[in-house]
């Protein structure tokens, strides 16, 4: 998958995988696209994700270059910057 045009709709349950993911991410401390804040349940608002092992929403590769986006993960505040 491309880089999404609205990286709002990227929540939910995650898997992180390391081959054949929808989108590879970099993690990163400053100018990150999207907000990531990690929760148990109720992933359901842009930048939530609850990191699963098996039926995932989307499937993500952390990767330390060429990413499709950049995240930062944050405690609270998370969504599209």
């Amino acid at each position: 998958m491309p880089r999404p045009n609205d990286l709002s709709v990227i929540y939910g349950k995650i898997q992180l995988v390391n081959r054949f993911a929808d989108y590879k991410v970099q993690v990163v401390e400053h100018l990150a696209d999207l907000h990531v804040q990690l929760v148990d349940d109720f992933a359901n608002a842009p930048g939530r994700w609850q990191i699963v092992k098996q039926f995932p929403d989307y499937k993500i590769q952390i990767v330390n270059r060429f990413p499709d986006f950049k995240i930062k993960y944050v405690k609270t505040f998370p969504g599209v910057k």
